[in-house]
């Protein structure tokens, strides 16, 4: 099974083997990917996203593993209300998720990911830290981030510094255990600009008046501008439940 680098490199000093594993915020399955490779029991992904549901239903069914698809249970529902029984999992992964999280849904996954570990359980979060103010990619998730405020009401994405999320955990009952970087300077490829910029003019539509015509006018232009950009940190950190 394909697993990225940054997926092994977190995981590489987790003991994960014949473990009840969640990832929250399944995405395209990395850590889905990643949890089953390293001889997870069982795996829930959960996601409230159905097309990455069902991507990461056949990315494992594809795999070479005979056995990957048994051990995968897909869950389509909200991070703040996670469909199992308190004390039911050993590891849980979130991989890329807290940047897609505003500050008052950040602290209500927290407490759900608390609620289903069961008594020393490991948490390992990889994200990624702010993006350095000179770099022309930061502009295009400004613009997305404008789109989304007025169309919603928060921001579509908050990058949070690796110390604020040490401190953030451990406030949740978490001991942090380690940080390490994952990839410095990230790869942002064409087709993540163009991804960004694809969700801004979308969002842009539900703007009123003209201003959403405008920030998505600018948000093709940058993505136009920038095509691609390697800059910032990703980085990975581990924490322990106290049991």
């Amino acid at each position: 099974m394909d697993v990225p680098k940054t997926v092994a490199t977190a995981l590489d000093d987790r003991s994960v083997a014949g473990k009840r594993c969640l990832e929250a915020g399944a995405g395209v399955g990395n850590a889905t990917a990643g949890l089953l490779a390293n001889g997870a029991d069982r795996v829930y992904a959960v996601t409230n996203d159905r097309d990455h549901a069902r991507t990461t239903r056949r990315r494992v069914d594809e795999a070479d593993d005979s056995t990957a698809g048994d051990r995968l249970a897909v869950l389509e529902a909200d991070l703040r209300a996670v469909p199992l029984p308190d004390d039911s999992v050993d590891v849980i992964t979130a991989h890329g998720l807290c940047n897609v999280l505003e500050p008052a849904a950040l602290s209500a996954v927290a407490e759900e990911l608390s609620r289903v570990a069961a008594p020393g359980a490991g948490l390992v979060v990889d994200d990624y830290d702010p993006i350095p103010d000179d770099a022309a990619v930061g502009d295009l998730f400004a613009v997305e981030n404008a789109a989304s405020e007025l169309a919603r009401g928060r921001p579509a994405l908050t990058f949070y510094p690796a110390a604020f999320l040490r401190r953030f955990f451990a406030g949740h009952g978490w001991a942090f255990e380690r940080e390490r970087t994952l990839l410095k300077p990230v790869p942002w490829t064409e087709s993540h600009v163009a991804a960004h910029a694809d969700r801004a003019v979308a969002v842009a539509a539900d703007c009123p008046g003209e201003s959403g015509e405008a920030l998505a006018a600018a948000a093709r232009r940058l993505a136009a501008e920038i095509e691609s950009e390697s800059v910032g940190r990703m980085y990975g950190l581990a924490f322990r439940l106290p049991g």
